[in-house]
């Protein structure tokens, strides 16, 4: 951009600027600075045991040199112990608190004659459970015989299969004269049988009346994967955030939970938060648990008959039950398309948001769908431009305005504004943001059988900006894979420069008599900030520095890197009706990926 120096002097002083915020969708909205609800006073980080451990793995430094506006990422579960801690170390350098895991499904499945477990298909033998195997009979058979040796009116109705890195302790059974672990070599298996009624019975009689049971047979871990993870999430004073079990999907609308399996779902959930609460219920670094089955955030006519929702609400009551006090995250996912059905409003979005907060979750992080194109980056004015060339190949050759009902930052100020009516009604939510650290298309090269393709910081920074100013934490999907394909990796990008300033909003307004611009946002301090705006003759540039005001202090209900300054403004000079483009440069001369924009007529 072309610059020149604002003249600052006593034309500075005059004019009287009202307080507005970057972006008031409409006339409606607050014009107090205070966009993001107050959340609850916050304890202070944990900090590192020790700055650098060593094991056999290797040594590793706990110390975060490269803090970025990111602070949690999605991990994949991985066989190799070492790569836990490299990852680990990687994430908290570049300042990661928080871990989120991915999990694992519980699937029923169809068994053959010979007592075999079928694979997905129901065609053949699944060779991972074909292992399990009892006094010669398979682990079907040798739970359906002591089912009948206590009454033979016993019968297995349904066979689910749950795949685990995890190990679990005894409190994983409740009838240990029905249920146990099978260790077959290097294989752990637990058996696990309930009621198929959903009741899971805690009287454990098998021999009065004969019933029908569910058979759950869990692949394991001979070493628990979540204790280790736990351990290093200590070390480097991190949360953790294990997946609960998956909910078996239904066949003919597979985005959906299927209701039928409610009861085994839940069982299984509440036997193994039974495990986690006898393990790790003290444990600091266990922040909560995560919610994997995902679904699209929409304004439902009638939340109570929506499958998903009611898998949720289960499951949530069972977390509430055995892990008190830990909150539970989910992450639904956006749609403003335009030629889509079935998408949504950022005013139906924010009566779907109340309706899943009501399902029992803690923590609401919705994707920002910039990496799957459900959404774009744009502002209100800019509607007209032709969108990402990386968003053709799903809205097509279009412009923004013709694409989306609105844009990220839309979507984020109406959740915004359900969190603030949902705390007034005494519902303790926190709103999080989950920016998708990759492309709606690429060649596959970052994972295995998938379709999307990398990003890069530019378009990292523009999304964090885009949901900056409405939530108290930003996680991304994900760091296995997408942060670490490709050459430079994300990883080494946000490495490199992840001191660039990135502003999140502009908000006018005075300091004593004087008026000015607040700019809230990372890496602000010390920085130049430029305006411009359609019809001026030129940019102005004022140095926060040298004339302006820097608060070090953290903003209640934002995250904790994010800072404020200040510069003084003569609006007196601009149009009221201007959208004002607010750029910011740091003192070595990196201008911010992304700007900001306010319009003190909206």
């Amino acid at each position: 951009m072309r610059g020149l120096t604002l003249l600052l002097g006593a034309a500075l002083l005059a004019a009287v600027a009202a307080l507005v915020m970057v972006l008031p969708h409409s006339p409606g909205d607050s014009k107090s600075a205070a966009t993001t609800p107050a959340q609850k006073t916050k304890t202070a980080s944990p900090t590192p045991s020790t700055s650098v451990f060593s094991d056999p793995c290797g040594t590793f430094d706990t110390t975060s040199p490269t803090p970025y506006a990111i602070t949690g990422y999605w991990l994949v579960p991985t066989s190799d112990h070492c790569t836990w801690r490299r990852q680990l170390q990687a994430i908290h350098s570049v300042g990661g608190d928080t871990v989120v895991r991915l999990g694992f499904g519980l699937q029923p499945r169809a068994v053959d004659g010979d007592g075999h477990v079928l694979d997905a298909q129901g065609k053949e033998p699944d060779p991972r459970f074909d292992r399990c195997q009892e006094n010669g009979l398979t682990c079907v058979q040798a739970a359906e015989s002591a089912l009948k040796a206590a009454n033979p009116g016993n019968r297995i109705t349904w066979t689910y299969i749950y795949r685990t890195d995890e190990a679990f302790g005894p409190d994983l059974f409740r009838c240990p004269q029905m249920e146990h672990t099978v260790t077959v070599g290097d294989d752990v298996f637990y058996r696990v049988i309930t009621p198929d009624d959903g009741s899971d019975n805690p009287t454990c009689d098998f021999t009065t009346k004969g019933l029908g049971y569910h058979l759950i047979l869990v692949d394991g871990a001979p070493k628990d994967s979540l204790t280790e993870i736990l351990d290093l999430a200590d070390r480097f004073a991190m949360k953790v955030f294990p997946a609960l079990p998956v909910a078996p999907r239904d066949r003919v609308e597979p985005t959906r939970a299927d209701p039928r399996h409610i009861g085994t779902l839940t069982t299984l959930t509440r036997r193994v938060l039974q495990d986690y609460g006898d393990r790790f219920k003290d444990r600091a670094s266990l922040g909560g648990v995560y919610q994997p089955f995902e679904l699209q955030i929409r304004d439902w006519p009638d939340p109570s008959v929506v499958p998903t929702l009611q898998v949720y609400a289960e499951q949530h009551d069972i977390v509430q039950q055995e892990l008190p006090g830990k909150p539970i995250m989910v992450s639904p996912y956006l749609d403003g398309r335009r030629e889509k059905k079935f998408t949504s409003t950022p005013a139906q979005v924010k009566a779907g948001f109340k309706a899943l907060a009501r399902t029992g979750v803690g923590i609401v992080a919705p994707q920002d769908s910039r990496g799957t194109g459900k959404v774009g980056l744009f502002w209100p004015n800019l509607k007209g431009q032709q969108v990402d060339s990386r968003l053709k190949p799903i809205v097509g050759d279009t412009t923004y305005g013709k694409a989306y009902y609105g844009a990220t930052r839309d979507y984020y100020r109406a959740m915004a504004e359900a969190l603030a009516e949902l705390r007034a009604e005494g519902d303790d939510v926190q709103l999080w943001a989950n920016v998708e650290a990759f492309e709606p298309e690429g060649d596959g090269a970052c994972e295995a059988g998938g379709k999307r393709g990398v990003t890069d910081k530019k378009r990292l920074d523009s999304a964090v900006t885009f949901v900056g100013p409405y939530v108290s934490k930003i996680i991304s999907y994900k760091w296995s894979s997408f942060f670490t394909c490709g050459t430079p990796t994300l990883a080494d990008q946000v490495a490199e420069d992840w001191s660039r300033p990135i502003p999140i909003q502009a908000i006018v307004a005075k300091r004593g008599i004087q008026d000015g611009l607040e700019v809230r946002g990372y890496n602000v301090a010390g920085a130049k900030v430029t305006l411009s705006w359609y019809g001026g003759s030129e940019p102005r540039e004022v140095d926060a520095a040298d004339a302006g005001w820097s608060d070090p202090s953290p903003i209640p209900g934002l995250p904790g890197a994010v800072r404020k300054i200040w510069v003084p403004v003569d609006w007196s000079s601009i149009p009221a009706d201007a959208w004002v483009r607010v750029d910011v440069t740091s003192p070595d001369g990196r201008q911010s990926n992304a700007p900001v924009y306010l319009n003190r007529g909206t």
